[in-house]
């Protein structure tokens, strides 16, 4: 996918490339252990690594067409020729993209025999805990992550004693919580979910091998354990149990007294999505059955619980193919539904982020191909059925793909993700209300914070929310616990917003649809805005002064206002146009990039089919020279025969006239030699 983006995961480019080109088996020579490579991959995939390694080192082919016939030597040129101009650094993102599709621990398997360089960060940010002992009594000390507040989002941190913990907790900073108990193996691409206070973990990523166990935290004391589940037979008559294979990439959704497990990548793929459903309350496993047409299986997609239906968009299937359909499954009739939507829906991608927002709006930022990174964000009215893109406002996020969200209220956190560069290292939070970005919290460095694949919930200790993290991969998988507390100033703009929630929806309802005019965008955004400050001003005005205010003082200070906001408006309307320029050509390259993709690969499954073909011919043509040379010599030998009957007939034939002469002389006459 992307896909599937790397967050951070080992050194930037072009080192990277060349990590994994060595470690794929490419030293720098044109037949760079040709035999290792083909044993390791398919041959599609031996033939694109080759032509992308070639393209990213040496570039366009211009070497003339192998003159003897050889058809791998032949693939190999064709292969390499059919990228054409293809830049260098688009050729290494392919090559590394593939290799961590086919491979994806490589990195890490490539750091264990070559000693990486130590990045030292001045912060705890390991789950080790350290016992400090006070009055006789054993507790735990919390590991805080150093960060930094956004600009929206301005607090002071306020320090509580958690009581049962031992530890300090402050507000909008990601800390280490004291866990206890065995531990979840490292991970990325698990699914997570919260029931009762317990935080669920299944599956996932490791290495490479696909997980299918099932760990759950109590996050009440902080304790890991691992959960025993056992399977339900399929039927009374067929009491073999069913198969809950291992799987990563999926969605795990708490639906009433279960856990549904949506999608995801299997060793052996199914042809479509899969759901099964773990049973809190009996501890079974189960695969459930569904009707309508159910959607071809994928991993990296996103799974909303809307009501009592589950929304599922786009993903990457078992072929690589990016996805952007989507679909609806009724948890009470468990029937799929196709969404046939109107609008220009997102380009495809793969770990993305969805949320809801009023029962009504599906919204979707980032995800990746499979060499672009996305923070585009998309609305989907579920009642229109009708997509749209809307104008963000604040701080937007950078580019990310391999991120992980959570809404609380009004607002929409999302956590780690990264572009092929590196991790993203803000937290961020979205006001679904008023589309305005900020920053809730920072971390420095390697940490699971920057991490691709990571989890995120929400849940709650003594009536306050609390978002909690695990595990992710940023060139080490990882399984710590990160928790962070949003403060109450943070959420203040959602409540704000509370009483004006018909406003917003008609706001998001209104969004930018990309026929309509750039014009129109910006004067209902900016009038959404002009409204807000009029009701906060009289608001505010009311608290301080109590009535003293009169209506000119205010109208003199929304002119004021709404000057600046019309020059802010100018350099908005400026940079839109930059930007959806910017992306139109992205999406022409894109698209470009898939179509060569595709046309590379459907050439080299017809050359693999002509090479067989050739390869079938050439056999049957040496059977025929085998059959032609035996031949050859039973001729010769029946020629030798031949000639040594006909001297011996002739010899013969000499015997007889010279014994016919000294007979006449002797007075008796020559025999016929019929009678001989």
């Amino acid at each position: 996918m992307a896909t599937m983006a790397r967050a951070n995961s080992g050194p930037a480019y072009p080192e990277r490339f060349y990590a994994a080109a060595s470690y794929a088996g490419f030293d720098g020579s044109p037949n760079s252990n040709t035999k290792d490579i083909a044993s390791r991959f398919s041959n599609d995939v031996a033939l694109i690594l080759y032509a992308l390694y070639q393209q990213a080192t040496v570039g366009p082919c211009n070497v003339p067409k192998p003159s003897s016939w050889s058809p791998v030597e032949h693939s190999k040129w064709k292969s390499w020729q059919q990228l054409g101009n293809m830049v260098s650094t688009e050729a290494m993102r392919l090559f590394v993209k593939i290799l961590e599709e086919e491979e994806p621990g490589w990195y890490s398997r490539a750091s264990n025999s070559v000693s990486e360089p130590v990045i030292d960060v001045q912060m705890n940010h390991n789950s080790n805990v350290e016992p400090i002992i006070e009055n006789t009594n054993s507790f735990v000390e919390t590991k805080i992550i150093s960060a930094e507040n956004g600009g929206l989002m301005e607090t002071e941190d306020k320090d509580v004693v958690s009581e049962g913990l031992g530890s300090i907790v402050v507000y909008d900073k990601w800390i280490s919580p004291p866990v206890i108990g065995q531990h979840p193996k490292a991970r990325y691409q698990h699914g997570a979910a919260v029931f009762q206070d317990k935080m669920y973990i299944y599956g996932g990523n490791h290495n490479g091998r696909y997980l299918n166990d099932l760990h759950v935290l109590d996050l009440r004391s902080w304790t890991w354990s691992k959960v025993e589940a056992k399977v339900v037979p399929k039927s009374v008559e067929s009491p073999s149990p069913v198969n809950i294979a291992p799987c990563a990439g999926h969605s795990l959704i708490p639906w009433e007294n279960k856990l549904l497990s949506i999608a995801g990548h299997t060793k052996v793929p199914s042809e479509t999505i899969q759901v099964k459903a773990f049973d809190l309350q009996t501890g079974t496993w189960s695969v459930l059955s569904t009707y309508g047409k159910a959607p071809v299986s994928r991993a990296g997609q996103s799974v909303t619980l809307v009501g009592t239906t589950l929304v599922i968009f786009g993903g990457q299937d078992a072929k690589r193919t990016l996805l952007n359909d989507l679909h609806i499954l009724n948890l009470e009739t468990m029937t799929w539904n196709e969404i046939d939507a109107v609008g220009a829906p997102p380009s495809p991608r793969a770990d993305h982020a969805a949320a809801i927002h009023a029962e009504r709006y599906l919204l979707v930022f980032g995800g990746g191909s499979h060499a672009t990174c996305f923070n585009d964000l998309h609305v989907f009215d579920l009642q229109a059925m009708e997509w749209s893109r809307p104008t963000q406002q604040g701080e937007i996020p950078t580019p990310r793909a391999g991120h992980a969200s959570v809404t609380v209220g009004e607002n929409w956190f999302i956590v780690g993700g990264g572009d092929n560069k590196s991790g993203a290292l803000e937290t961020v939070v979205l006001n679904m209300s008023t589309l305005a970005w900020s920053v809730v919290a920072s971390v420095e460095g390697r940490v699971p914070l920057a991490s691709e694949g990571l989890s995120l919930v929400v849940g709650s200790f003594n009536g306050e929310d609390m978002l909690i993290s695990f595990g992710g991969y940023n060139g080490h998988y990882n399984n710590e616990v990160n928790v962070l507390k949003p403060s109450h100033k943070s959420t203040l703009q959602s409540k704000m917003m509370e009483a004006r929630v018909p406003d917003s929806v008609s706001a998001i309802h209104n969004v930018t649809n990309p026929t309509r005019d750039l014009e129109s965008e910006f004067e209902v955004g900016h009038e959404g805005k002009i409204r807000e400050i009029v009701m906060d001003n009289i608001d505010t005005g009311h608290q301080k002064f109590e009535g003293e205010e009169t209506t000119e003082r205010i109208i003199a200070t929304l002119k004021v206002e709404k000057e600046e906001l019309e020059s802010s408006l100018n350099k908005e309307k400026l940079q839109s146009l930059q930007l959806k320029q910017e992306l139109a050509e992205a999406k022409v390259q894109n698209s470009d990039l898939h179509k060569e993709l595709q046309t590379i690969r459907s050439q080299l499954a017809a050359e693999q089919s002509r090479c067989f073909k050739l390869e079938v011919d050439v056999a049957e043509q040496r059977q025929k020279l085998q059959t032609m040379e035996t031949l050859q010599k039973e001729l010769e030998l029946l020629q030798r025969q031949k000639a040594a009957s006909q001297q011996a007939a002739l010899n013969a034939k000499q015997r007889q006239g010279s014994g016919g002469v000294w007979g006449w002389l002797a007075g008796s006459p020559p025999q016929n030699a019929d009678n001989i």
